[in-house]
């Protein structure tokens, strides 16, 4: 029943957070315009975009205006974020929260040219917690976790189900709007992540699969060239012959001569 440690990126995260909603809030309650002006800045707003404010992109993920938007998102990246940060290190952490915020604002946007869903505005980091809690699920398939206060063991997996059948609804009854849309994206943008980055396993699985390619096209480009020359000495009236990886097998003499039985490896 403890409280998990308060520490790393999850600490510079929630307390950056805090400061600029503590600022927010201060300017909406003494300076009103100028707290419209600054959300109106920050918040992921289409129209705004389109005319140059890319800036949106990032800075919507510390716009709040209601309280408990702010309490949820923020015990949603403490709670999970700790566990995920251990497994992963500070650099890694970073990446997954500012590529999931990113990632999801960047779709919506792109849902929204049809104007006719992802419409309206998208504030706070609900796309990072939701990224957080599939990559921690991803990691923890088949663990219980107790969701405070409730004292009650429940599998992760269950409540990425229950997270994304919510927020659905949501999305629902608001007419498909853009906030709703991008909370959403952030459980896709979490399954993006760790496929791409998050496991050492699939890290080097990636690799492998790099490198075959990357092989495979090397030695395609070496059978183009031996046929190239077996053409060009065709013409010429010389004979060359080369196996099916494109190596050069010499003449039956040169192999008597002390040549080797695979030929020439070029």
């Amino acid at each position: 029943m403890g409280f998990p440690p308060f520490r790393g990126a999850v600490r510079q995260i929630v307390l950056a957070s805090l400061g600029i909603y503590v600022v927010l809030l201060l300017l909406m309650s003494f300076a009103q315009p100028s707290g419209v002006m600054v959300l109106a800045l920050g918040i992921l707003d289409p129209d705004a975009i389109r005319h140059g404010w890319i800036w949106q992109f990032v800075t919507y993920a510390f716009m709040y205006v209601d309280p408990m938007d702010f309490v949820l998102s923020m015990l949603g990246v403490y709670f999970l974020g700790t566990a995920v940060e251990e497994r992963l290190g500070s650099a890694r952490f970073y990446s997954l929260f500012f590529f999931s915020i990113t990632a999801s604002a960047l779709v919506g946007f792109a849902l929204s040219l049809t104007h006719v869903i992802a419409q309206g505005t998208a504030a706070g980091c609900g796309a990072a917690a939701n990224a957080i809690l599939m990559v921690f699920y991803l990691f923890n398939r088949g663990a219980p976790i107790m969701l405070f206060p409730i004292p009650i063991q429940i599998p992760v997996k269950w409540i990425v189900l229950f997270t994304a059948a919510i927020e659905t609804a949501y999305l629902l009854l608001h007419h498909f709007a853009l906030f709703y849309f991008v909370m959403l994206l952030g459980l896709g943008a979490g399954y993006v992540w760790f496929l791409a980055f998050g496991g050492r396993k699939v890290s080097l699985g990636l690799a492998g699969r790099y490198f075959e390619i990357r092989n495979h096209y090397y030695r395609w480009k070496r059978r183009r060239a031996a046929r190239k020359f077996e053409v060009y000495m065709s013409k010429h009236d010389r004979k060359v012959t080369f196996d099916e990886n494109g190596n050069y097998i010499p003449p039956e003499d040169d192999k008597k001569n002390g040549g080797g039985k695979s030929g020439w490896v070029n």
